[in-house]
């Protein structure tokens, strides 16, 4: 609760600062496409979170995007299917990509790191073999002829579309891993894998659900980012927005070591990033803005090991102190 509070005063502190030196910064349309953009890049935060908390990595989000947003507009425009039905087939072949990445770490034993990091090159590659290296533009509603744009561009009590979506998807993420045994399970395989699996944890299964639910909520952004910028290239859509959602998720409170995560720190998380990019944008110092990813991670990273550490000296210290009296009483 404290992280997420501090969290929470850095958004106001960060607004504030910018706020002061470019006034536009506050303006109805600046706020409305960072809330449009927190909800786009929080889901795949959530999706990280996931993979993350069991202890593992993702690097292929990026090039699932650009993935499923090419598959998303080949549908629509050359095969004229109803971009519902067109969801429902590009988010099924995400989740199979999600279950082979599970299957290898399972199965053969092979690192996460390595699964992902192939699957980043392979999945775009694919997207580029399937699209000819050509963007794919103007996503139209076969039957009615209309743009299908209104789906993310639309509003509700002044609200974008994509951010009710994160809200819905955080609402229902933090009940699963706060409230229902595979949360507990998840927290316990990204604690200590061996003491999981011998409590009787059916580790691998854990393990295969956090990927297809990371590759499922990848997908889900990968057809809202399309249809945001009514556009998918094979090259550049995706591109780092892994590195988005792994920062978004340690700077939420996700030890990259696993077992802790909180859903309301990852969508503070990502909420911070993108404020951040639009203040960076807005002080015209957007050359920094790998600098400010890179530096977020490893504050993130730096941080988690301090508290790592207090954590490990202070119950080291009560068994001690547990011992003492047990030999005194004796």
């Amino acid at each position: 609760m404290l992280k997420n509070a501090v969290l929470f005063l850095l958004i106001f502190a960060i607004f504030g600062i910018t706020a002061v030196n470019v006034p536009t910064f506050a303006n109805a349309q600046n706020l409305g496409i960072m809330a449009r953009w927190t909800g786009l890049y929080g889901i795949m935060a959530i999706g990280a979170a996931f993979v993350i908390i069991a202890g593992g990595i993702d690097l292929s989000m990026g090039s699932m995007v650009a993935l499923v947003g090419v598959q998303f507009g080949i549908l629509i425009n050359d095969q004229q299917m109803n971009p519902y039905l067109a969801m429902i087939v590009v988010l099924i072949g995400a989740m199979l990509i999600g279950l082979g990445y599970g299957l290898l770490i399972t199965k053969l034993k092979l690192q996460p790191f390595v699964v992902t990091l192939c699957g980043l090159l392979v999945l775009r590659s694919i997207a580029r073999f399937l699209t000819h290296d050509n963007k794919i533009s103007n996503f139209v509603h076969p039957e009615g002829g209309t743009n299908i744009s209104y789906l993310t561009g639309e509003q509700f009590l002044a609200i974008p579309y994509p951010l009710w979506m994160l809200a819905v998807i955080a609402i229902l993420s933090a009940l699963v891993l706060n409230k229902t045994t595979f949360g507990r399970y998840l927290k316990a395989l990204g604690n200590n894998e061996q003491a999981a699996r011998y409590s009787g944890i059916n580790t691998d299964w854990i393990t295969i659900s956090a990927y297809m639910i990371c590759s499922l909520l990848s997908g889900v952004a990968a057809i809202l980012f399309a249809i945001d910028l009514n556009s998918v290239g094979p090259n550049e859509a995706g591109t780092f927005y892994e590195l988005y959602a792994i920062a978004a998720a340690v700077l939420g409170g996700c030890s990259l070591r696993g077992g802790t995560g909180s859903i309301v720190g990852v969508v503070l998380g990502t909420a911070i990033l993108r404020e951040l990019y639009q203040a960076i944008e807005a002080l015209q110092f957007s050359e920094l803005e790998g600098t400010v990813i890179g530096v977020v991670i490893l504050v993130g990273v730096i941080a988690d090991e301090i508290i790592r550490r207090v954590v490990d000296a202070r119950r080291r210290q009560q068994e001690v102190n547990a011992a003492k009296e047990r030999s005194g009483s004796g």
